[in-house]
């Protein structure tokens, strides 16, 4: 089964259809090496990062398995798309819920044994945060600094758990920011989860990070409460 080029709209999800085919086909066996990220680019008429995101969207979930400096090979012939359709479907409450467990133990984590180059980065992504006023922009920004602080944890599973959850954390936050109703936690809660941090105080930390995520998550519920009252019972 050849590849062949994909068509414009979803250019990830076209790619990511089109590896696992060759996966689920046969074409690519397990304990193959799949061809470079350059020659899918090419094969498919997409740009590398396309490629390269539909490829670590199949790592995270098992199919594939990235060997540094050495290549991409097949790990299973599993499709994975039901779950990444479910993932894609999932509610603003469930990414913040999932944010609210990632977040307290990345804070907690990275308290004790983040290191001063951790901090120095952080105060950059921090900074951007805060000046990020553009929707989409302030989502990428807002995703980064909580990714920022999963590095810092040194734990790879969270920090791999986190990169493959980033995504929707910042289609999340871009809605948030366009959506009056909903609060998003501002300069200051953010600047006291890297103060905690920086004071090597864990417990302070995931404090502070619970405090980042919890006032936007019992507004969601509450928002989905009401929805759930019939008109009648208002």
């Amino acid at each position: 089964m050849a590849l062949s080029p994909v068509s414009s709209g979803s250019t990830v999800d076209a790619v990511l259809d089109q590896l696992q085919a060759q996966v689920s086909g046969g074409a690519w066996p397990v304990g193959r090496r799949i061809p470079a990220e350059l020659d899918l680019a090419a094969q498919l008429g997409v740009s590398r990062p396309a490629v390269r995101e539909a490829i670590r969207a199949l790592s995270h979930v098992g199919v594939l398995e990235v060997r540094r400096g050495d290549g991409t090979y097949v790990r299973s012939c599993a499709d994975p798309r039901p779950l990444l359709r479910r993932m894609s479907r999932a509610s603003a409450r469930d990414v913040f819920e999932v944010q609210l467990a990632y977040d307290v133990q990345a804070a907690r984590l990275a308290a004790r044994r983040r290191t001063g180059a951790d901090l120095a980065r952080l105060e950059g992504l921090l900074r951007a945060r805060d000046e990020a006023t553009e929707p989409d922009a302030f989502g990428s920004a807002d995703a980064r600094f909580h990714l920022g602080v999963a590095e810092a944890s040194r734990n790879p599973v969270l920090i791999e758990a986190m990169r493959f959850f980033i995504d929707r954390l910042h289609e999340s936050m871009r809605a948030i920011r366009l959506d009056h109703e909903v609060p998003e936690a501002g300069p200051a809660r953010h600047r006291a989860v890297l103060d905690a941090i920086a004071a090597g105080d864990p417990e302070a930390a995931a404090s502070a990070a619970a405090a980042v995520v919890e006032p936007t998550l019992t507004v969601l519920e509450c928002l989905l409460d009401e929805a759930r009252v019939p008109e009648g019972d208002a």
